[in-house]
């Protein structure tokens, strides 16, 4: 399915009814890395994955954006499907966003998953490492990238053990265009420092982690859990960056139960079927 906003097609999946839960993907991927939980859950909830601009089967023009533009391209997805509030499911860059998304439309969530990210901005040295990898990706394209992101995105049991899925984040990534790659890197960059904002997210928040992940690591995740006034945190063993394709079923069951209790404490949560 394609909707249109600021001139931008983007593309998204629609899935299932109820409560509805937005997944937001994580770089350099598209929403496809949502398909387990998509699977999962879509029985019971309406499960909604958007691709963000420049991924997937959306527009990917090649100029500056924000991340609070890609926060603008979900609450108009929320409008053009007629969905007052949402539970949203950010991984990575999908919880940068979700961040932002806070930050703007904090009254449109009815609850925040925020999963293997930070609530800090980039440091000198990783801004850095992303203007680094933008050339890279400018002259060397997606398979540079896939050789530098994949010991990035998944833990050392995935690596060893899961070979069918490090060929299947590699082949997404190589969908990913360049000019995708590069306006996401300089979005990334040039993202505030929201910690000074988590006191004020008062929706119910689940923290989530994978135990091998390096590229946010434990302890930015309990700082998110600490500042936010509604956030547990959960970690998920044997799963590195994108805890969501690695242990899947683990990732479902803390999901399932967040929402569930959501569902079961909101009287009656304004969403339509």
């Amino acid at each position: 399915m394609f909707f249109q906003t600021q001139g931008i097609r983007l593309a998204y999946d629609d899935k299932g009814s109820g409560l509805p839960i937005v997944f937001l993907h994580a770089f350099p991927l598209n929403r496809s890395m949502w398909a387990p939980q998509v699977r999962a859950l879509s029985a019971q909830f309406r499960t909604i994955a958007i691709d963000l601009r420049g991924h997937g089967e959306s527009d990917a023009p090649l100029w500056s954006f924000s991340l609070d533009q890609y926060a603008d391209d979900v609450a108009a997805l929320l409008d053009h499907l007629d969905i007052p509030q949402a539970v949203l499911v950010g991984l990575s860059m999908g919880g940068y966003v979700s961040l932002a998304f806070s930050r703007t439309y904090g009254k449109r969530l009815l609850g925040l998953v925020l999963a293997d990210t930070r609530a800090q901005a980039d440091s000198p040295d990783g801004r850095t490492g992303r203007f680094h990898l933008a050339q890279t990706a400018y002259i060397q394209g997606p398979e540079a990238v896939a050789n530098t992101m994949l010991p990035k995105l998944l833990g050392a049991t995935s690596l060893k053990n899961k070979p069918e899925l490090v060929e299947s984040i590699r082949r997404t990534i190589h969908q990913t265009p360049v000019s995708g790659i590069l306006v996401d890197l300089m979005a990334m960059a040039a993202r505030p420092d929201s910690v000074p904002h988590l006191s004020a997210i008062l929706c119910p928040t689940l923290v989530v982690i994978g135990e091998e992940d390096h590229t946010t690591p434990l302890v930015d995740a309990q700082l998110m859990a600490e500042r936010i006034p509604h956030a547990r945190l959960a970690i998920i063993p044997a799963a590195g960056h994108v805890s969501n394709c690695e242990q899947p079923e683990l990732f479902n069951d803390l999901l399932r139960g967040f929402v569930e209790e959501l569902r079961s404490t909101a009287g009656q949560p304004s969403f339509r079927p």
